[in-house]
């Protein structure tokens, strides 16, 4: 069973703005492959991104265009599980993006580890990536793509470790999880279940 975990970072508050890409390619056990690209966004880079992940204009000056890289990245996701963490914000990069640059979207079912981990792991002070790194003594440069997606996809392995399982379908149906899913034109995001002992203390609030 392999997955592809992805990270994007953007040039400003837009999310059809991505300047950087990471992908890791992995199984329940181990990293199998990684891709790393920056992107040339064809637009402005505001202050507030920049301190974020460090990447300026004149880094990019020459990096390829999301159309560029976009047959690559797609031949990564093809046929296969994405993961993110926070994944609303990646799966908004590429449906935003693609939409901005007038290319289709991909068949693609994905999952969010931010939500994944409050399931596992519900004791947590919170559930962001850092802190899920440290809890796991996981070492990295945060709001870097690569990175990011190399942590993404070693806390779902840790997700599925803690489950017992190698099946994705069966780690969701003991979450009581669905995949989210974006296709032709549309997508749904990954949900939740409620389950009967949520239910009632929902009813009861």
């Amino acid at each position: 069973m392999n997955f592809v975990s992805i990270d994007f970072e953007t040039a400003n508050e837009k999310r059809f703005s991505p300047c950087a890409v990471g992908i890791v390619i992995a199984n329940q056990t181990e990293i199998i492959d990684e891709y790393y690209s920056l992107i040339n966004p064809q637009m402005y880079f505001s202050s507030f991104n920049t301190r974020i992940h460090g990447i300026t204009e004149g880094d990019v000056k020459d990096a390829p265009t999301f159309s560029e890289v976009w047959p690559e990245i797609n031949m990564y996701l093809y046929k296969n599980l994405a993961i993110a963490h926070n994944a609303s914000f990646d799966m908004s990069v590429i449906r935003q993006t693609l939409d901005h640059v007038q290319l289709p979207y991909p068949e693609l079912d994905y999952l969010c580890t931010a939500n994944i981990a409050k399931r596992v792991w519900p004791d947590l002070a919170n559930h962001k990536l850092n802190t899920l790194a440290a809890h796991h003594q996981i070492t990295f440069n945060h709001h870097h793509a690569l990175e990011d997606a190399r942590v993404a996809a070693k806390v779902f392995m840790k997700a599925l470790e803690a489950y017992e399982t190698d099946s994705v379908d069966i780690f969701l149906e003991k979450c009581t999880m669905t995949k989210g899913r974006i296709y032709d034109k549309g997508y749904y995001p990954p949900k939740v279940k409620r389950t009967k002992k949520s239910r009632k203390l929902f009813i009861g609030r």
